[in-house]
This record gives structure tokens, C-alpha cells and sequence, in this order.
């Protein structure tokens, strides 16, 4: 997939000789193999989880060394980055998975995250907007994701992009998304 680009660009200052564009919005799969995107990812990975919304710690020493190379073996994985002016400010990590009832790929934003100084900007629309060009770049049936009851500010902008909540049959409830630890 190609950059999504938002170029900006405010009106010039009254007296200013030369106004200053905006910065360049752009969004790209990450390459797993480059150590700036591999980089980039586990520094925006950690921020989220260093946030409230990401359970407030930081990840661990193991993590950091091993989850480029273990999304880089895992056959559907694929991450986004988004950058101002090449700077990383935003990450989805996805995994494609598989739907049964539409008998057809799936992809599951396993992790949305915008730094904290940068939100409210369109980096969250962005990098939304770019999975869904690569989910369907991929013949994905549909994009799931899951968001804290808590955090209002995501489910805003999921709600925004037309994602809600999963039911089949309004009678029987809406979808829940249960865990259980195993490590």
C-alpha cells in the first residue's frame, strides 16, 4: 500500500514574508525488516502501554526485543505507521484472521495508539482509514477491534469511521470479548 497524505496547509500570517506549511500527514505499513519502522513501532507500542487506556506499563525488556520479529513471522500481521513529517506519532498493529460465517478473511486492529501530544488531529481517522484500504486490499470481509468501555475519546472516533457494537440477533445480546491468561 502507497502513503495516505493530508498536506495542510494554513493561510499565510498577516506580515510574514513566507508562511510555514502545515506538516505532512502521511500512513504506511510498517516494514518489519527495517530497524526505523521496527523501531518506531516498539516506541509507539510502549507509549500506549505506558497509558491508562494501555494499562499504564511500560512493556517489558522481552517484548521489546522480540515483537518485530514475532510480528514478522506471524502470517497476517501486519502494522501501520503514521508520521508527521517523517516523525512517528501513530501506530495499528492488525492481524488478519478468518470469518466462518462469510467464509472470507477478517482483520482485527489489535492496537490503535496516537500519542498523547498529537491526538485530536486525524491521525486516529487516518490510520483508521488506512487499515480499512489494506483490509480490503486483502479481500477482508470485515475489521473488528476492541475498545475499553472507558474510553470514550476511541469509541468517538470508532463510531465516527462506522464501526459498533457485534450482534447477530438483537434478542440474543451483543458480542462480549471474554479472555483467559494463559502466560
Amino acid at each position: 500500500m502507497g502513503s495516505l497524505q493530508d498536506e495542510r496547509r494554513g493561510p499565510p500570517r498577516t506580515g510574514d514574508a513566507v508562511s510555514l506549511a502545515a506538516p505532512t500527514l502521511t500512513v504506511s505499513l510498517a516494514d518489519y525488516a527495517d530497524p526505523a519502522d521496527g523501531a518506531a513501532l516498539v516506541a509507539l507500542l510502549d507509549a500506549y502501554a505506558r497509558d491508562p487506556m494501555g494499562g499504564g506499563e511500560h512493556l517489558s525488556d522481552t517484548v521489546r526485543d522480540t515483537l518485530v520479529d514475532a510480528l514478522a513471522s506471524f502470517p497476517g500481521a501486519f502494522s501501520l505507521i503514521a508520521r508527521l513529517d517523517d516523525v512517528p506519532v501513530g501506530l495499528a498493529n492488525c492481524i488478519t484472521g478468518f470469518s466462518t460465517f462469510a467464509a472470507a478473511p477478517l482483520v482485527n486492529i489489535h492496537d490503535m495508539a496516537v500519542l498523547p501530544g498529537h491526538r485530536g488531529h486525524g491521525i486516529g481517522r487516518a490510520l483508521m482509514e488506512a487499515v480499512e484500504a489494506e483490509a480490503l486490499k486483502r479481500g477482508a470481509c470485515k475489521i473488528t477491534l476492541e475498545v475499553l468501555s472507558g474510553n470514550e475519546t476511541a469509541k468517538a472516533l470508532y463510531a465516527k469511521c462506522g464501526y459498533g457494537d457485534y450482534e447477530l440477533d438483537p434478542a440474543a445480546g451483543k458480542a462480549m470479548f471474554w479472555q483467559k491468561k494463559l502466560i
